[in-house]
């Protein structure tokens, strides 16, 4: 199989591509990435062991702009550019992951005869996914709330996210082990940037954390000096561990009894995949607002807590954190209903899908 795969702007859009890349080349296919001029792809995708061609394209603005022309002007010459590269390539297949890049190149090669596959990673599609619902073969969702916002159903599957294989196979048991883990441990992260106001939080709550509870605490590396400066004046016992950046994120993740975090799709597909409880800050700051419609899709299955941001305190993240580890019951239950829509499969089951569009 060749393939061409479109993604960029975030690692949201990416990771899950390359995921999907590295199963097309394990069973023996080949794959060329198309990507934004100004994304973090150019970056990612290369340091992944993948070619990427650019094109220059970018996102409407929703007020009327002047922005707006260059935009489409720049969406003629991504249209042009991504049916030279796909002409060149000769792909069996194109699948798009979401960014601004994947329109061009998933209408360019659909006009193409070409079979598509798109992959919708959010429980509120976005506007590239809408729009391009009506020409590709086969759209892939991550949550089944999904479909009452896509039109053309009869082409939706539901295949969840790719999860990172570290992520699957590390245990419980294992990760504790090698982190030398005997109580139950809270994982606290808001990104790679860090969350403002879950560090603004963590910070009044760390004082008062007793000590039969182990916190790892992502800060984020935006935020870490700040927040070292300000847990001066605090006591902060050696069962809470602050780092800018959680490297080991896969062994962390696994040990974990109960994940705090933004509501980013590949997150809740990690905290899934491995059964965790979660309690779920999504950001306010998103496209279309989509990490909260993440988030009350788990909460909908009481297999996480939803806090608004503007709802968020210390006394009430205290009071989640501490029923949860108190009720060891209730915390199974959360953690046994995430498990349950958990998709580790989720990248065997969209290379199934591109299988069967280029076989028939």
């Amino acid at each position: 199989m060749r393939a061409i795969l479109a993604a960029g702007g975030t690692a949201g859009h990416i990771n899950p591509a390359i995921a999907i890349a590295r199963e097309i080349v394990s069973r023996g296919g080949e794959v060329l990435f198309i990507g934004n001029e100004n994304g973090m792809e150019k970056e990612l995708v290369p340091k992944e062991g993948f070619e990427i061609e650019c094109i220059k394209v970018s996102g409407f603005k929703r007020s009327l702009s002047p922005k707006n022309f260059k935009t489409v002007w720049q969406a003629a010459r991504g249209l042009a550019a991504t049916k030279k590269i796909i002409k060149k390539f000769e792909p069996d297949i194109v699948i798009g992951c979401g960014g601004y890049v994947s329109g061009p190149t998933v209408f360019s090669a659909a006009m193409m005869g070409i079979p598509t596959l798109i992959h919708e990673q959010n429980a509120f599609p976005g506007m590239t996914t809408k729009i391009l619902s009506r020409v590709v073969s086969v759209i892939a969702i991550s949550f089944k709330d999904s479909i009452k916002y896509i039109p053309n159903k009869d082409k939706i599957v539901f295949t969840g996210n790719p999860v990172r294989e570290t992520i699957l196979n590390i245990s419980y048991e294992s990760a504790r082990e090698n982190l030398n883990i005997t109580k139950p441990l809270v994982l606290v992260f808001g990104g790679s940037l860090g969350a403002k106001k879950i560090n603004d939080t963590l910070i009044q709550l760390v004082p008062v954390i007793d000590e039969n509870i182990n916190i790892i605490w992502g800060t984020g590396k935006r935020e870490y000096e700040n927040i070292l400066s300000e847990l001066k004046t605090v006591k902060v016992g050696q069962n809470i561990t602050v780092t800018p950046y959680i490297y080991n994120m896969d062994e962390v993740m696994a040990a974990s009894d109960i994940v705090i975090s933004r509501a980013g799709a590949i997150t809740l597909s990690e905290i899934c995949a491995k059964g965790k409880g979660a309690i779920l800050i999504p950001s306010p700051y998103v496209t279309n607002n989509h990490q909260e419609y993440n988030a009350k899709a788990l909460e909908k299955e009481n297999a996480a807590i939803l806090i608004h941001e503007d709802e968020l305190s210390p006394r009430l993240l205290e009071k989640h954190i501490y029923d949860l580890i108190n009720n060891p019951d209730k915390l199974a239950q959360m953690q046994s209903n995430a498990l349950k829509m958990g998709m580790p499969g989720a990248t065997e089951l969209i290379y199934k899908q591109a299988e069967r569009l280029v076989i028939h």
